[in-house]
């Protein structure tokens, strides 16, 4: 006796692929989404949440040893290792040398109404802030240091806040894998139930609301 062996259709095929490629996608995604799940319930409604982001700050003063840098770029590169060994600050201000406002404008010694040229350094990690503030000319560099919480750690890690390159793009992955997990749910229903009328118009109406609260904020 022989047994026939009934080929699956290409859709059959292709709902079976989609349902794989949709659980593998999932799974991918389930941690970050857990992490970003969380702390996104929290910065949305920190105002009434009992969750705050504890944080330490110090200030002190690094000395300068011999000859001060020359410029902001020189200056970032020695308060790097000064620093510990950080990455290159998040962003430098540098604001000119001018005249000080409540100087009168008749004063004999022009230098000394000169406001000094300001550096402003800031480091930015997740789960510390480092400013660091020098006015050319002085022999010391003022830092002010902020150690954040947990909670503050976990927000700044939701909103990419200090970290680096790797980091951004395996959120982006995450990303891809949430518009993936949609436009394959979407296929899925479409190629399963026959009730795709009801479907698309949840579908549009999902669409709809999100849109009007997007343009009525």
């Amino acid at each position: 006796m022989s047994t026939s062996r009934t080929t699956p259709s290409p859709r059959a095929r292709l709902v079976a692929w989609l349902r794989k490629t949709h659980g593998w996608i999932g799974l991918w995604g389930a941690t970050l989404g857990l992490l970003f799940g969380f702390s996104g319930i929290w910065l949305n409604h920190r105002s009434v949440l009992p969750l705050h982001p504890a944080a330490e700050r110090q200030e002190s003063r690094l000395a300068l040893q011999g000859t001060p840098p020359a410029d902001a770029q020189a200056m970032a590169a020695w308060l790097q290792q000064a620093l510990g060994g950080l990455a290159a600050p998040t962003s430098v201000r540098i604001e000119k040398s001018r005249p000080v406002p409540w100087a009168d404008d008749g004063a004999a010694d022009a230098s000394a109404a000169t406001q000094p040229e300001h550096w402003t350094f800031n480091f930015y990690a997740p789960q510390l802030l480092i400013q660091a503030d020098y006015w050319v000319g002085n022999r010391a560099v003022s830092v002010r240091r902020t150690e954040n919480g947990v909670v503050a750690t976990l927000a700044n890690v939701h909103k990419g806040v200090g970290m680096q390159v790797p980091w951004i793009l395996l959120v982006d992955t995450l990303a891809g894998s949430m518009i993936l997990l949609s436009l394959s749910g979407l296929s899925l229903w479409m190629l399963t139930r026959r009730t795709r009328t009801l479907g698309l118009a949840f579908l549009g109406l999902s669409i709809a609301t999100a849109a009007g609260l997007a343009f009525a904020l």
